[in-house]
């Protein structure tokens, strides 16, 4: 297997590999209990029988009123109408009745729940996400719902093994389904044109560029970026003429984020640091970071701004691509152990803009300046990962990935796109000024 990670071709695994959309699956391969333990145990006992009814009416009077259709035969799909198709109903249950949306979410793993169209199926819950379950049982929510483990606390002991969880998967694997930029954030995509004209490429390059200009990032420029990803905004400013620190966690992104700063020749300009943002030192006249606060956790916010605040000379920006959910949500979710900390982003909190603007006044002289908000871009952008994952999916076995892993994954996306279509969460690129007094 060869794989190219050139600056100027989209990287590919260069191999053929199937196209297709989703269909439900017949008989999941059991998980591997070395790799997903929590999958293999299936509930049991009397307090999970209970639950598991209390679920299924639930359930039942939510279809109802959303319009959404429970079956169990996936040849009883229709066209366009949200389907849930409940292949093991005992298990579905007992899952969700036990663990809430984190057992919906392994029920998906196992294969005890499909559906033809995930993102329609998950959107229409995602717009209705607080009142699925009765107001008597929202007030009772700090009493059942799971907390987070210590372990994953973002101190500086913790949050690497945190990083490399979801992003030393295998460079491999993301090369697969993103553009040939490596970008694992929103794009942004032009407004006065229909999406389908414009390239995932394009829509990326736009949305770097906007944070560059954002910044005021020229030559000489001495640019700070937190979160380095696989290093396409550190190129982009290195063409600018920046002097570009970018800082990551992550070992596999530090290594291939190196690779294609030398091939692309500025490897005078730009230098790729395994750090954390805590140890940074020096002055900068930008700070960066793109989708690296969801990972910092709601108790360091305060930390992260007061590390940039510290870092940024007289004068200087800062410009954050952060998501965000509504305020109110994430007072009540900011001590919920979720599906997607539990499989895909341990530690990661979304703040809301209220609240990044609240501790940056009240820790930091950095005051919020501008804000764009393009939500719906990332539904789009999350929907073309999808697609490509998925028509991917023989090559995501081949480079290691079992069944398990594969329908995590389309799980993730599918559930995230669902989140940005349904208006549930948004994504934001937020400038900070100095306060001047």
């Amino acid at each position: 297997m060869t794989v190219d990670f050139s600056n100027t071709q989209r990287p590919t695994i260069l191999r053929g590999s199937a196209a297709g959309g989703h269909t439900p699956q017949g008989p999941v391969e059991e998980a591997d209990p070395r790799r997903w333990p929590d999958l293999i145990r299936r509930p049991k006992g009397l307090r999970t029988a209970v639950s598991a009814k209390v679920a299924e009416r639930i359930l039942i009077r939510a279809a109802r009123r959303l319009g959404i259709s429970v079956v169990h035969d996936a040849a009883e799909a229709r066209d366009g109408v949200p389907t849930l198709v409940l292949r093991r109903p005992d298990e579905f249950f007992a899952r969700v009745g036990r663990d809430g949306l984190i057992g919906f979410g392994e029920a998906w793993q196992t294969g005890a729940w499909d559906s033809p169209d995930p993102g329609l199926l998950l959107t229409v819950l995602c717009r209705d996400l607080t009142t699925l379950v009765p107001d008597w049982m929202q007030r009772l929510r700090a009493a059942y719902v799971a907390r987070p483990p210590r372990g994953h606390l973002n101190e500086v002991a913790n949050t690497r093994a945190n990083i490399s969880h979801h992003y030393d998967l295998s460079n491999e694997l993301f090369v697969l389904f993103l553009d040939r930029t490596l970008s694992y954030s929103s794009a942004l995509f032009d407004d006065a044109r229909p999406w389908d004209d414009q390239s995932l490429t394009s829509a990326q390059l736009r949305k770097i560029e906007r944070i560059l200009d954002e910044a005021g990032v020229g030559p000489g420029t001495r640019l700070l970026e937190i979160g380095s990803g696989w290093g396409e905004l550190a190129l982009r400013a290195a063409a600018r003429g920046a002097e570009v620190v970018t800082v990551t966690l992550s070992s596999e992104q530090q290594e291939l984020a190196r690779a294609r700063v030398g091939a692309a020749g500025y490897g005078d300009r730009v230098r790729v640091e395994l750090c954390d943002y805590r140890e940074v030192e020096g002055s900068f006249d930008a700070v960066v970071s793109v989708e690296m606060i969801e990972a910092v956790g709601h108790e360091f916010w305060a930390t992260y701004f007061a590390s940039i605040d510290r870092l940024l000379a007289p004068g200087g920006r800062a410009v954050i691509q952060a998501i965000t959910m509504p305020h109110d949500r994430m007072l009540a979710t900011r001590r919920t152990w979720t599906w997607i900390n539990k499989y895909i982003f341990p530690g990661g909190f979304l703040p809301s803009v209220q609240a990044l603007d609240e501790v940056t006044r009240e820790h930091t002289t950095l005051r919020l300046t501008d804000t764009l908000s393009f939500g719906l871009h990332y539904a789009e952008t999350l929907h073309r990962w999808e697609q490509q994952f998925m028509a991917r999916a023989e090559d995501v076995r081949d480079i290691g990935f079992d069944d398990t892993f594969r329908r995590t994954w389309e799980f993730y996306l599918a559930y995230s796109r669902a989140g940005f279509a349904a208006g549930y969460l948004d994504v934001q690129q937020l400038t900070f000024t100095r306060e001047t007094s």
